[in-house]
């Protein structure tokens, strides 16, 4: 019995100590060596200018950095929008301080998307940091048929990137309608077939001298290049001759 009391006294003993050496390792020493109690609780200076936050943060015994920026146009540019470690939190004393700050965000110049197709015309602005929005479709007779007609905004305009621009396709001409030519400088022959292509004929062909054309040059038409007809209608055109007397006799030799 003994034996046994001295041996339950010894445990109590051991134990008692080692309980002893735990809270003093925990709460003297160990705070001591990593300066537990030198540290302070850090500000907030979220929504400070940076200027603000640095003089505030280095007030304090800390040291601050600029670690990131956000784009955004929400708040003024150079505002601290966030800041690690958050606030309030418990740091030791020369602790670095890392601020993520507001920048404006960037503007790119819009590029002239006019006559190019929509698969073009979305590589264009990729490469821009933009990107197609909507896509209407009209009839045009300016632009052949799956072209871009129209673009918003317009070409040389600035937007932030990742936005969108809406375009126009043009589904060409309307149907039965007709779209003269530009047969100015071809042969008579050659006008007619143009002519034929769109639809249209040769109305009336007047003769004009000119020594110094190929003959049957077409020099000028009743209806301008470009101009869209709701019904097929007659061209008259004028053509160079060598000689107008010519012309004359092969008019009133005709039966």
């Amino acid at each position: 019995m003994d034996l046994n009391n001295k041996l339950t006294q010894y445990l109590l003993a051991f134990g008692a100590v080692s309980f002893v050496v735990v809270i003093l390792f925990e709460y003297i020493i160990m705070p001591m060596y990593t300066r537990h109690n030198t540290g302070q609780y850090l500000m907030d200076v979220q929504g400070k200018t940076l200027e603000e936050a640095i003089a505030m943060i280095e007030a304090e015994d800390f040291r601050a950095i600029v670690s990131d920026t956000m784009y955004t146009n929400k708040v003024a540019e150079g505002i601290v929008v966030d800041q690690y470690p958050k606030p309030n939190m418990k740091v030791k004393t020369g602790r670095t301080v890392r601020l993520k700050i507001s920048t404006s965000e960037k503007l790119v110049f819009i590029p002239n998307l006019i006559g190019q197709s929509l698969r073009s015309a979305e590589l264009v602005l990729q490469q821009a940091g933009l990107l197609i929005d909507t896509v209407y479709s009209e009839y045009n007779p300016e632009y052949p048929k799956g072209t871009i007609a129209w673009q918003y905004p317009k070409a040389n305009n600035t937007m932030k990137k990742g936005f969108g621009i809406q375009v126009t396709l043009s589904e060409g001409l309307p149907p039965d309608f007709y779209q003269v030519p530009n047969v100015i400088g071809l042969s008579l022959n050659q006008a007619k077939e143009y002519l034929a292509k769109a639809r249209l004929k040769v109305g009336k062909i007047s003769y004009h001298e000119d020594q110094d054309l190929v003959p049957y040059t077409v020099l000028d038409q009743s209806i301008s290049e470009g101009t869209v007809l709701d019904r097929p209608m007659n061209i008259n055109l004028v053509v160079s001759v060598l000689d107008l007397q010519d012309i004359f006799n092969q008019l009133t030799n005709e039966p």
